[in-house]
């Protein structure tokens, strides 16, 4: 609940939880690689960043749509990680942080106008708010394909494979029985030359029945280098269109922005009418779309930033530091309260308590709109921010005094603002707004 000064309105907040603005699904990046016929495809990414220093801890999740025996995906990476430095992580926590810092809604109720202490006509000010065989190995070489490493993960078979060049390797991935998307050849070579290699994982069935199957569980990777990065282009190469990527980044020290794109906010603390209460998941799909073409497409959207410790107002619980840890936040958390350090490029983490301070950022993508891989930049900016979009509702108590005409004249203007208000955050028609707020259909 969010308390406003002098007791003069009544809030209640719902969050904008689960939905999705293109599918249902949810999976980390890079691409899906399909076995034999199947045809995989990919819309929309949820994945979890957690930074400090050059340490990174990426929780990925691995939802898609096809036949689970024909899972397979590959994704650069800058460095061979270790067994111990992959884990099978709790799908929860993508849940609990989206829940947290989802687009929301709130609602403020008009005191009684006549009541002594007269009402202001407006908003409170928002606050500061498998393992590979010996042949597989011979073959790989010959490709110019090394196998750096395999591990059993859950019911996952990972193999790290490093590559001298793009035709070599898409040569032993086709020889493995992978079908890979048009254009995966040329961008696999890209990485190549910029020295990466490349994580494939991909469902071992037995182990994936033995462990009761009905949902591939998120993967989650450590590792230590100086880049921070998300690899998306690959991505594109699956989705029949445009391409939606969520990313909950965790920092010991405040925001965390895209360093080779714009990052921006959606609109926000806008008053809506009532209407929007009902639709709040078509409204946002709007809103949201709404922005993204404003700013050009290239553009990162922020929906969330605030340090976990507390939110103002609060939709759901705060992450819990149990939470927080499953996430991948290595550092020793600070109590409630606690001073956020400064970054300093290159440090390494140091072992004294710090908060956790979460960035929602929001990528809707194409190979056109986004050439470039998400390049990220840790920054001490504290400043909070959410995505939140009020109603107002007037009092309906019936009294009348001297003060109900000036409040009825307030009405009828504040109703048309909104009309106003919504129209341009969503494209929709101000006339049928109207219409619906007065009751036609």
């Amino acid at each position: 609940m969010e308390v406003q000064p002098m007791s003069r309105f009544r809030l209640r907040t719902w969050a904008l939880i689960g939905f999705a603005l293109t599918s249902s699904a949810a999976a980390f990046c890079g691409f899906f690689v399909a076995r034999g016929d199947s045809k995989i495809f990919n819309r929309s990414n949820q994945v979890i960043i957690a930074r400090d220093g050059n340490h990174s801890v990426f929780t990925m999740m691995n939802d898609y749509q096809g036949n689970v025996k024909d899972f397979a995906r590959i994704v650069p990476i800058p460095v061979v990680p270790k067994r111990e430095d992959i884990r099978i992580g709790d799908p929860s926590v993508i849940k609990k942080l989206d829940a947290y810092s989802a687009p929301r809604l709130v609602e403020y109720y008009d005191e009684d106008p006549c009541a002594p202490m007269m009402m202001e006509d407006r908003i409170p000010a928002p606050s500061a708010a498998q393992s590979s065989g010996g042949g597989a190995s011979l073959r790989a070489n010959s490709l110019g394909v090394k196998i750096e490493a395999s591990y059993q993960v859950g019911e996952y078979d990972v193999t790290i494979l490093s590559a001298r060049e793009q035709q070599g390797l898409a040569t032993y991935l086709r020889g493995e029985g992978y079908q890979l998307p048009v254009g995966a050849d040329e961008m696999l070579g890209g990485y190549i030359k910029g020295g990466m290699k490349f994580f494939v994982v991909r469902v071992n069935l037995e182990r994936f029945d033995k462990s009761g199957g009905g949902f591939l569980n998120p993967i989650v990777l450590s590792y230590t280098s100086e880049r921070f990065m998300l690899p998306i282009r690959l991505g594109t190469l699956n989705s029949p269109g445009e391409q939606d990527l969520t990313v909950y980044l965790l920092s010991p020290y405040g925001r965390v922005e895209t360093s080779n794109y714009r990052t921006t906010g959606v609109p926000t603390d806008r008053e809506v009418p009532d209407l929007v209460k009902d639709q709040f998941a078509s409204f946002y799909r709007h809103v949201f779309r709404q922005a993204y073409e404003r700013e050009g497409k290239s553009v990162a959207l922020m929906e969330y930033a605030w340090n976990t410790n507390n939110c103002d107002p609060c939709a759901g619980e705060p992450p819990t530091p149990a939470n927080l840890k499953e996430a991948g936040v290595f550092w020793k958390q600070s109590e409630y309260g606690g001073p956020m350090p400064v970054p300093r490029a290159g440090q390494a983490p140091s072992r004294e308590p710090k908060p956790v301070f979460l960035t929602r950022l929001h990528v809707r993508y194409t190979r056109a709109t986004f050439p470039e891989d998400l390049k990220f930049k840790l920054t001490d900016n504290q400043e909070t921010f959410q995505s939140r979009y009020i109603l107002r509702h007037p009092f309906t108590g019936g009294k009348k005094c001297q003060a109900t005409a000036g409040y009825q004249a307030r009405l009828k203007s504040r109703a048309e603002t909104q009309a106003q208000t919504l129209a341009n955050l969503t494209g929709w028609d101000v006339g049928h707004i109207r219409d619906r707020m007065n009751g036609r259909p």
